[in-house]
């Protein structure tokens, strides 16, 4: 009984279906008080609000940190039907330190240190730690789980990015100290002072607080500017190209479910060897219909990307089309 109500819970609290009422009534009800107590939090920091609705925002904090405290505890019982988290002892143990854990654990932190000792002062800059209630969402926001994996697969190329925006401003805020220290020494009296020149002028946002006045230091200050739009542009366009890599992956997924399950359709057979009309098999030749014709798709924008430069033809493209959709449902016995 002990291990059923186990699975139950860990099927709602982890496993978050659609399907099942519990578990969706859960998402719904954790996102909307991840919200509230964010919203209140931010409220809260006003002198407007925070004076006329202080009792409300405490309450609302209260409430949704206990009801946060009660969802890690379950989930420390429960991880231990997942197979990786076996273990009673060091199962826990090792849920507990996966990041999302920690986040957990971080967030609601802050309410029991300050009901534990209201008067110290740098409790009160823990409460902070609150707004990382918003990384909760990404356990029931699938947007924000897709942004997870896109920075996490071109983590290398935001490094490499990132390493190069880096050397610039290293190169451009020494030259930039060289040059402007004589005529401006307050403003550029160390290569230190002269990089937030640099970060803000790569970032092209301008403050205007800080500027070169000597021609070589103009000369050098508008190029660095140049600099700034293409490389801060690198960022965005890894990041798009990511997104368009998962969105087109999880497409190619979706048509393979529904050309696997088109295949275990013809496999079945009606009870009594009864046959089927033709009515009775128009939804799933609709279904065939549209998958084939996904796949087509696929096969020529696939053939049209990878080899579109090396034949000038478009016939012998089509013809590679053609013959990668046929291999395609030789492997799928469609």
């Amino acid at each position: 009984m002990r291990t059923q109500l186990k699975k139950i819970i860990y099927e709602i609290l982890e496993i978050s279906s659609s399907t099942n009422l519990y578990s969706l009534a859960d998402d719904i009800i954790i996102q909307f008080l991840i919200v509230l107590n964010i919203t209140a939090f931010i409220a809260s920091t006003s002198p407007v609000f925070s004076i006329e609705y202080q009792k409300i925002f405490e309450d609302i904090e209260i409430v949704s940190s206990l009801v946060f405290s009660l969802e890690y505890i379950l989930r420390m019982w429960v991880c231990t039907v997942d197979s990786k988290y076996s273990h009673p002892f060091w199962g826990r143990i090792k849920y507990a330190l996966t990041p999302l854990s920690i986040i957990d654990f971080v967030s609601i932190l802050p309410f029991y240190l300050l009901l534990l000792f209201p008067k110290l002062s740098f409790v009160y800059l823990i409460s902070l730690l609150r707004l990382l209630r918003l990384i909760k969402i990404s356990r029931y926001s699938e947007s924000v789980r897709t942004l997870g994996i896109v920075l996490n697969a071109k983590k290398e190329e935001l490094f490499a990015t990132a390493f190069a925006v880096f050397i610039l401003l290293i190169f451009a805020s020494s030259l930039m100290y060289f040059v402007e220290s004589s005529a401006q020494p307050q403003s550029f009296g160390s290569i230190p002072d002269a990089m937030w020149w640099g970060v803000v002028t790569l970032t092209t946002v301008g403050y205007g607080d800080i500027y070169p006045i000597t021609p070589i230091g103009r000369f050098l200050g508008s190029m660095l500017a140049f600099l700034g739009i293409g490389i801060f542009a690198l960022p965005a366009g890894i990041i798009s190209s990511g997104f368009s890599e998962e969105v087109q992956k999880r497409k190619q997924q979706k048509i393979t479910e529904n050309l696997e399950q088109s295949a275990n359709f013809k496999s079945v057979e009606m009870p009594g060897g009864s046959e089927v009309s033709f009515e009775q098999k128009l939804p799933a030749i609709a279904l065939n219909i549209e998958n084939s014709s996904a796949l087509m798709k696929l096969c020529v924008d696939r053939t049209k990307q990878n080899l579109g430069t090396a034949f000038e033809s478009e016939e012998i493209i089509r013809d590679l089309a053609v013959h990668l959709y046929n291999e395609t449902c030789r492997k799928f016995e469609l």
